[in-house]
């Protein structure tokens, strides 16, 4: 006949507070368990032997109790030790089914209550269970690596153990259940308020793959940046604010529908309703989570980090990319570096979904500023320029604005700048002959005051650059850079049809040309400009008038 599981009783234990309160004891009476735990350097057992006590009869039940309490130990190697302890328990106890399944009531009515012993056994075990994963949250935050990505790992595998084992009850074979509460309190933990997360962060980013721990990452997400921000009413938190971008930015979504092996809690069977395995459900919160972080103002700092990635990794994988157009058409006005960024979202946006944006090519003139040549996003900004340019129905004032903007700026850049900008104004000239009248009007003068184009003028229809002329590049020519000067000395004759590439000169920078300059071979090098007459040097000069050979 078997043995009913023996009857808890109540004794009183140290929490992790170190505060004495009244906690519920292990069935150790009347089963062969210990009537009182003993605690002593010299007797105390290996924790690999409590674990096989617990695991081999229920009435060992109270070693959990000294596991538990060496997640408090001050040693590392301890902390470490009782975290892999409590993985195999925890993780053993949920495939037994060891765990009380339904809503579990408080510890005092489990224990006092009219149940059978296996069941307040199971309701024992089950808040112990609790305590373990809130000390595992706590010790996410601990001050060393190791510990803290220990944590995380366990507490991934209790996700996915209690997804194959779920501790709802009505769930069956037919029933798809992920823990959703237990991955909202790891999220909760990584999104620190006043802490930098991103270790935190980059040792959960390889469950990111799985696509229901994405999805519902996403979820606890967009739930607990409101909450959060609303308790800041309206000012900025960097450090939240930088740990959820650090989190969506390890998001990549897949391209297709992805491999239906990747869940952490695989569905036992094809579940219609389990949104998790559904690419466009995927999407779906991708978008809102992107929505609601973008929703509030950002640092400016954090502003830049958003916009590098915008373009590539987060307008291709949302179902509605024309939501993103108030917060791109925004930072496209805050100016500076902040719209150069913007520019390849909006690029996107116009290429590929017909956005209309009034005044766009006033505001990209404007962008034309001795700065720009000397940003580190100078090659991707000349490389949209180009492409906005590159249309043939561009009337002709227009690119002569860009022309002459360009020819003026080039006066005081550095030579690896030039190097890109004057092929590029060589390239609009091709594309729009109208505009050649730029290189064959005679200069009536030298004076630079006389000139007619309104350099400060920020309307490119009202700049007057088809009534001025490119006499920048002709000064251009005089460039103590030969490659410089040789490259504006194009001008002097007819321009080819053929565009110069401009892909290898986006990125072409200072220390670039000065590698390329021991690897020239000089056809000539004159060694003086007039020949030497005797050994005193040159005729004319003052050495033989003050000096003579006898």
């Amino acid at each position: 006949m078997e043995r009913a599981a023996p009857t808890p009783t109540r004794t009183r234990t140290r929490t992790r507070s170190r505060t004495e309160t009244e906690t519920e004891r292990g069935p150790g009476v009347g089963g062969g368990g210990r009537q009182q735990r003993q605690r002593g350097p010299g007797d105390e057992a290996p924790l690999a032997a409590r674990l096989r006590l617990v695991l081999d009869s229920r009435s060992n039940a109270n070693a959990v109790l000294d596991i538990l309490e060496t997640l408090e130990a001050e040693e590392e190697a301890d902390i470490l030790e009782a975290i892999r302890t409590c993985g195999k328990l925890f993780c053993t106890l949920l495939q037994r089914g060891d765990l009380f399944v339904g809503q579990l009531p408080g510890e005092d009515e489990a224990m006092s209550g009219d149940y059978s012993a296996e069941t307040k056994y199971k309701m024992w075990m089950r808040h112990r269970y609790q305590a373990c994963v809130q000390q595992l949250l706590g010790l996410m935050l601990h001050d060393s690596e190791g510990v803290q990505r220990l944590c995380v790992c366990t507490l991934m595998r209790f996700i996915q153990t209690e997804g194959r084992s779920p501790l709802v009850q009505g769930a069956d074979d037919s029933s798809c259940v992920f823990p959703v509460e237990l991955l909202k309190s790891v999220v909760e933990r990584l999104l620190q308020v006043e802490t930098d997360s991103s270790l935190l962060i980059a040792c959960f980013q390889e469950y990111l793959r799985y696509a229901d721990v994405r999805y519902y990452t996403m979820a606890c997400t967009a739930d607990h940046i409101p909450r959060v921000m609303q308790k800041a009413k309206g000012a900025l938190v960097p450090a939240y604010q930088l740990n959820v971008f650090n989190l969506l930015a390890s998001i990549h979504m897949p391209a297709g529908q992805g491999d239906p092996r990747a869940f952490l809690v695989k569905p036992k069977r094809k579940c219609a309703e389990y949104k998790a395995t559904k690419l466009k459900e995927q999407k779906k919160k991708f978008e809102q989570v992107w929505l609601v972080f973008l929703k509030y103002k950002l640092p400016i700092a954090l502003y830049k980090k958003v916009l590098v990635i915008f373009h590539e990794a987060v307008l291709p994988h949302m179902s509605k990319p024309t939501l993103m157009i108030d917060f791109l058409t925004a930072a496209y006005d805050v100016g500076g570096a902040i719209s150069l960024l913007a520019l390849s979202g909006l690029f996107n946006l116009i290429h590929q979904h017909n956005l209309e944006y009034p005044d766009f090519y006033t505001k990209l003139y404007s962008l034309l500023e001795p700065s720009v040549l000397h940003v580190k996003y100078r090659a991707r900004f000349f490389h949209l320029l180009n492409l906005f340019l590159s249309s043939s129905h561009l009337p002709a004032y227009l690119v002569a604005a860009f022309c002459k903007r360009l020819s003026r700026l080039a006066l005081t850049a550095p030579p690896h700048s030039l190097l890109m900008v004057i092929p590029l104004i060589c390239n609009l000239l091709r594309r729009h002959p109208s505009c050649r009248i730029l290189l064959h009007r005679p200069a009536h003068t030298t004076e630079l005051s006389a000139d007619p184009y309104l350099v400060d003028e920020e309307d490119p229809a009202k700049c007057r650059a088809l009534e001025s002329s490119l006499w920048e590049l002709q000064a251009l020519q005089r460039h103590y850079h030969p490659d410089v000067a040789g490259a504006a000395a194009v001008i002097k004759k007819a321009l080819s049809e053929q565009e110069t590439d401009l892909s290898a000169l986006f990125d072409l920078s200072t220390p670039e040309l000065f590698e390329r300059e021991p690897r020239k071979r000089a056809c000539r090098a004159p060694l003086e400009f007039e020949a030497a007459d005797g050994i005193l040097g040159r005729r004319r000069g003052l050495v033989p008038q003050l000096w003579a050979l006898e």
